[in-house]
């Protein structure tokens, strides 16, 4: 029962996401990049205030897999960096903590447009 409320957890925190986002997008004349940009963020600045967090605990993956948590992840590394090397670990620390993900998009893209043809849609 304990596992099933930890995905109904996520499912609502990061479906509450998504349709904030989608609401954006109908409501409002922001296009979605504007609004994943506004995602990162809004992660970063309530990982900044500390309010972010408390989120990722209750919810798991459904608050930390978002572009919130991305930015979530980047002030969290700023944070880290700024601890371990002072004024230099500002530059470092977003790029360190969040190498994986940026790391893992670039490889899944490149196999994903190894095995399909990628082109214009004209």
């Amino acid at each position: 029962m304990e596992l099933f409320l930890t995905y109904l957890k996520a499912f609502l925190v990061g479906g509450a996401f998504c349709a904030i986002g989608q609401i954006f997008i109908d409501k409002t004349k922001l296009t979605p990049a504007r609004i994943l940009v506004g995602y990162v963020v809004s992660g970063v600045i309530l990982s900044g205030l500390g309010l972010y967090q408390p989120l990722v605990d209750f919810a798991g993956a459904g608050a930390s897999v978002p572009l919130t948590g991305f930015g979530h992840l980047l002030a969290k590394g700023v944070r880290e960096g700024l601890a371990e090397k002072g004024l230099f670990g500002i530059l470092s620390g977003g790029l360190t903590a969040t190498a994986g993900g940026i790391a893992a998009a670039i490889i899944f893209a490149l196999i994903i447009a190894l095995i399909f043809k990628p082109g214009d849609k004209t």
